[in-house]
């Protein structure tokens, strides 16, 4: 049976930490879907998220083991919708594990074949989070060495 992953987020933008997950997460799966949702928690996007589908198509392009999609549904649905058993999840510190430890149990309620998979992230990306890089944008600072394609 394949391994399916599911990479959830609002990708706002899609980061160099975001790609090294992915890029790690490919060793264990067989296959993820970089999910990208539409938060209800956030008013609107920063980063349209056309542009962030291109970009990340992008990214990743020649490796067909990664798919790219949309969702705006409860992510442990989407995830059974697509066959995924497992969630993949960055962890940057222990904000991070409080906030994504509680999500996790939640989602396995509501699927109980899902697994949420964590990888600390790697310490050259640890400081990199999409709010940061946002503000740096909004105020024409450089963001290049932060994202992993050109905007």
């Amino acid at each position: 049976m394949k391994k399916i992953a599911l990479f959830p987020g609002s990708f706002d933008p899609f980061t160099r930490g975001h790609e090294d997950i992915v890029l790690r997460g490919l060793q264990l799966f067989d296959e993820i879907i970089i999910a990208i949702g539409y938060n209800s928690g956030k008013s609107q996007r920063y980063f349209p998220i056309e542009l962030m589908i291109s970009k990340i198509k992008e990214t990743f392009k020649g490796q067909p083991r990664i798919r790219v999609q949309t969702y705006s549904e409860l992510t442990a649905e989407f995830a059974k919708k697509n066959d995924a058993k497992y969630l993949l999840r960055g962890l940057r510190n222990t904000t991070d594990f409080e906030y994504e430890n509680s999500i996790a149990q939640v989602n396995k309620h509501l699927y109980s074949e899902l697994e949420s998979v964590f990888l600390i992230t790697s310490p050259r990306f640890a400081s990199i989070s999409s709010s940061i890089i946002r503000e740096v944008h909004k105020y024409d600072g450089n963001v290049a060495d932060f994202l992993p394609y050109h905007l």
